[in-house]
């Protein structure tokens, strides 16, 4: 992901009012950010418990998109639908965003289960455990970040159409 400075982060959101975008919260490590692994950036705000905030790179430029987490929890433990990681350390949660233009105001949303705090890009990049003899450990690796990569995107589509 190519580092972003805070006004193009600001105007890279698609779903959010002036005022949303005015009143979002940086991460805390945002001036420190390692953006070369990163594959998106996303982020709970300190501020307000249930938002949240994802910025993914595409082919037709960065789109930010304002997340809420639902009330409700999982009963079974979910599997990021991002990174797809079935050892995951975090727990994950259903976050749903209004979709951009006249049919976010009409209501319409898209959900996704994903990682609670966003540590997708980290997990892609963990080894995969070796699944057998001659197991090619870096290119599943460079599979998974090219897919997290493209799940994303997906959803930030999902938010435009």
């Amino acid at each position: 992901m190519h580092a972003l400075d805070e006004g193009t982060l600001r105007a890279s959101f698609v779903n959010t009012t002036r005022k949303e975008v005015s009143d979002l919260t940086l991460p805390a490590d945002f001036a420190a950010l390692d953006w070369s692994r990163l594959d998106l950036l996303g982020w709970r705000d300190p501020k307000l418990a249930k938002r949240a905030y994802v910025v993914v790179p595409t082919d037709d430029g960065t789109v930010g998109v304002l997340l809420r987490r639902a009330d409700a929890t999982p009963v079974a433990r979910a599997q990021c639908s991002w990174c797809q990681d079935v050892r995951l350390p975090n727990d994950v949660v259903l976050y749903t965003a209004k979709r951009a233009g006249a049919a976010g105001r009409r209501g319409d949303t898209v959900g996704v289960l994903v990682c609670e705090s966003f540590q997708c890009s980290a997990n892609v990049r963990k080894p995969p455990p070796i699944a057998y003899l001659g197991f090619d450990v870096e290119a599943a690796r460079e599979e998974r970040i090219r897919t997290l990569r493209e799940r994303a995107a997906g959803f930030a589509a999902a938010v435009l159409a």
